[in-house]
């Protein structure tokens, strides 16, 4: 009575066994194809083939492997290993820090004729805020030194082509505090802040909150400001936190208590603002 159930348990193994067995075959067939162990990418291999062999070889942990397969597909024309380079660079993961070459490998990707709603818009738009905040700061030892006008004229770009919502934070907070060369304005500054908070960007709705409180919307300001802590990224917290909480210790005890539970509601239900 028991022969026929084992008989399938012995079946099912069978075809895991068998499927996982092709599927390693297959990653290493196609590894062959365009990656040596000892000699690296092989001359004339697909650039797209190499940027995936890229791919799955960060994933698996494989980061050296990895820089060499999208330095190539880089050299050869695929946006988004040259995307995965800038990145790699600028944050240190698999290769030493280096915000000049993240610098040069995001210039590269912002000169691409790339129009808005391609499959490659999100890698020029992220390397155009890139571009933006280098150009903010400057990089130290470089010859990129800070220049806001540049930066406004990057965020610009990403934020009216691309509809970036970094790059539309990045504006609001221009137009507000009048830097990179344009004249500080409040409904401008608004308008931007809008398209991001709109977004979810969470960076955008508390400072929206917070122009909406001082204008004198208590409830809508102090809402927008709740809700924009309770949804910010850890980095974003702290400033969000001491903004929020400066603006309740001034408000009426009942602003306070509407607010928090229209932000309750919009966090429940997980609807817009």
């Amino acid at each position: 009575m028991r022969v026929p159930g084992l008989a399938r348990s012995l079946a099912c193994s069978m075809l895991v066994a068998a499927t996982t067995l092709c599927a390693v075959q297959q990653a290493s067939a196609f590894d062959d194809k365009v990656f040596d162990d000892k000699t690296g990418v092989k001359p004339q291999s697909s650039p797209w083939a190499v940027f995936q062999f890229g791919f799955s070889a960060y994933k698996n942990g494989h980061k050296d492997q990895a820089v060499e397969a999208y330095r190539y597909a880089a050299e050869n024309g695929q946006i988004g290993a040259t995307w995965k380079l800038a990145r790699m660079y600028a944050q240190g993961d698999g290769v030493a820090q280096d915000s000049y070459s993240a610098y040069k490998f995001f210039s590269e990707i912002a000169e691409q004729d790339v129009e808005p709603g391609s499959p490659e818009e999100s890698y020029v738009s992220d390397a155009l805020v890139a571009l933006g905040g280098y150009s903010m700061t400057g990089i130290p030892g470089t010859p990129i030194k800070a220049d806001p006008v540049a930066a406004q004229e990057y965020y610009m770009r990403a934020a009216a082509n691309y509809r970036n919502p970094d790059a539309q934070y990045e504006m609001g907070k221009m137009f507000l505090n009048g830097e990179g060369g344009v004249k500080a304005s409040i409904k401008q500054a608004g308008r931007w802040l809008q398209l991001a908070a709109e977004k979810g960007h969470a960076g955008a709705q508390a400072t929206l909150g917070n122009l909406l409180f001082q204008s004198g919307k208590l409830v809508r300001g102090l809402t927008m400001m709740t809700v924009a802590l309770a949804r910010a990224a850890p980095g974003d917290r702290p400033w969000i936190r001491g903004m929020q909480e400066e603006a309740f210790a001034v408000a009426p005890e009942a602003d306070r208590r509407t607010a928090i539970s229209l932000a309750d509601d919009i966090l429940t239900k997980g609807a817009s603002q």
